[in-house]
């Protein structure tokens, strides 16, 4: 009977138990207790927009994310709004990641290599982040992993040509690979760095001219058809502004992650020359954690969810490991070698248990813009007036409108879709000052003390200075990162 059943596994395609793996994993805890928060919001509440109206807005403010949030307006008209239509996009895209990892694995360092490989994949606590998130990093990170293994399987062609076996036609997968690269450039073109991870992977192959040719070509038709793009979002550069300068404590996370790819590339026994885990893994890994670190300094733009197609360089070197560990172990203990992927497994969702718990609650996030329109609910009543410091905190009424109804946004002077903006555009400090004494009952929704930022926006300042010299606090709350403080006039 267990023969049997071993015998069930190996004719599985072994991409299939990562794709169950993975889905599962993405499907355990996907509400997050039903919280939703700010960069989520974002994707929320223009997906709500018309397409006309989405399209407006992309020429003022979040180009970079056009093709994303097009691609979620289709899905909430089709199946409504909620965290589900929100977050299972990634769950797919993780699990389609995993496929490709498992698929790489197993042409480049045997089927329990890609097995490994695959499992590994969605519980890299990176991967585990990105798994329920309602952005397109998982999106991207499953247009990596098809161009990687459609490169692979271009090279191994040219290894079986150079050999004098017959090739297959490469065109249609040079022409699948440009537009792999380029529908990832357009979710977010940093995902471009991907290029010089394979440019790294030809030079250690030492790929035919005559490939490396074509590579080029392929290459910079996907350039070309994201630099639009490229150049009209650097217009936009506003919207990053927010980013940190790079850090030395910064370097602390890539260093570990570039050790740890080290180890496992060097189990994996690389040679220069040939088509490894090591060849395709290291270079993915590494080059575009080098390559954003580069950027950073022109420009901090240092965020790992830029570069979260790496993790599958990560993955797949962490399964060629094991597998080269299986090899190992085989002539002389069979039965051990035959248990020590599962059991490395089973170790690593053990170990990572905790963080796997905590990644799915809604402290995992800066905050939760449904919880503090339940707040609102409670404390609002019809006639109160409404503002929101900074002006970005306006997204939790864009989600949650029903929670606001019967209050008055009396800052706003445009809403958001009017303004073809994610916030909407505000008055003038004296007009909302105006417009606030003319309030018997204000409440404020703000970001919880252990989050906020001070704001140097003048609107914000004379919301704050208005409210602090002619009401008084009869109510404060704080829920998930957010506050609501309830103002009555003196």
């Amino acid at each position: 009977m267990a023969f049997h059943t071993r015998t069930a596994l190996r004719r599985l395609p072994v991409w299939l138990p990562p794709v169950l793996w993975t889905t599962g994993l993405g499907l355990w805890g996907l509400s997050r207790q039903d919280s939703v928060w700010r960069d989520e919001a974002a994707t929320w509440q223009v997906a709500g927009r018309s397409a006309g109206d989405i399209w407006a807005m992309l020429g003022n403010v979040d180009a970079v994310h056009g093709l994303y949030y097009l691609l979620m307006h289709g899905l909430f008209e089709v199946f409504g709004p909620g965290t589900a239509t929100l977050r299972l996009p990634s769950v797919l895209a993780v699990a389609a990641a995993a496929a490709c990892t498992a698929l790489l694995g197993e042409r480049l360092a045997g089927r329990l290599a890609g097995l490994a490989g695959g499992f590994a994949l969605p519980l890299l606590p990176a991967v585990q982040f990105h798994l329920q998130e309602g952005r397109p990093y998982a999106l991207v990170a499953a247009g990596a992993g098809l161009s990687t293994l459609l490169l692979v399987s271009l090279l191994a062609d040219a290894d079986a040509a150079r050999g004098g076996l017959p090739g297959r036609r490469g065109w249609p997968r040079w022409t699948a690979y440009a537009l792999a690269v380029l529908v990832c450039a357009l979710l977010n073109w940093l995902s471009l760095l991907v290029l010089p991870a394979h440019a790294a992977t030809l030079w250690w192959t030492g790929a035919p001219r005559a490939v490396a040719a074509r590579w080029a070509a392929a290459a910079a038709g996907a350039v070309a058809g994201a630099l639009p793009l490229v150049l009209f979002s650097r217009s936009q550069s506003d919207q990053v502004s927010w980013i940190p300068p790079l850090t030395w404590h910064m370097m602390i996370g890539p260093a570990v992650l570039l050790a740890v790819g080290g180890l496992c590339a060097a189990a994996d026994r690389p040679r220069a020359g040939r088509l490894s885990a090591a060849a395709v893994g290291l270079p993915l890994l590494a080059v575009p954690q080098l390559g954003l670190i580069g950027l950073s300094l022109v420009q901090p733009l240092f965020l790992e969810r830029y570069v979260l197609f790496g993790m599958l360089g990560l993955a797949l070197l962490v399964g060629a490991a094991l597998g080269a560990g299986v090899r190992v172990l085989a002539p002389r203990f069979p039965r051990a070698s035959a248990l020590l992927v599962p059991a490395v497994v089973a170790a690593a969702v053990l170990a990572l248990l905790p963080q796997s718990l905590a990644k799915r609650s809604p402290a995992s996030r800066v905050d939760d813009v449904l919880a503090v329109a339940g707040e609102v609910a409670r404390l609002g009543r019809p006639g109160d007036a409404v503002v929101f410091v900074p002006a970005a905190r306006r997204d939790t009424a864009l989600v949650s409108p029903g929670a606001f109804a019967g209050l008055a946004d009396v800052a706003l002077e445009r809403g958001p879709v009017e303004s073809a903006t994610l916030k909407g555009e505000e008055a003038d400090p004296a007009r909302i000052r105006a417009a606030l004494l003319e309030q018997r009952r204000v409440l404020l929704v703000t970001d919880a003390a252990r989050v906020a930022k001070p704001s140097g926006a003048a609107r914000d300042a004379a919301k704050a200075k208005v409210l602090a010299e002619h009401f008084a606090v009869v109510a404060d709350r704080e829920v998930r990162g957010r506050r609501v403080t309830v103002y009555e006039r003196r």
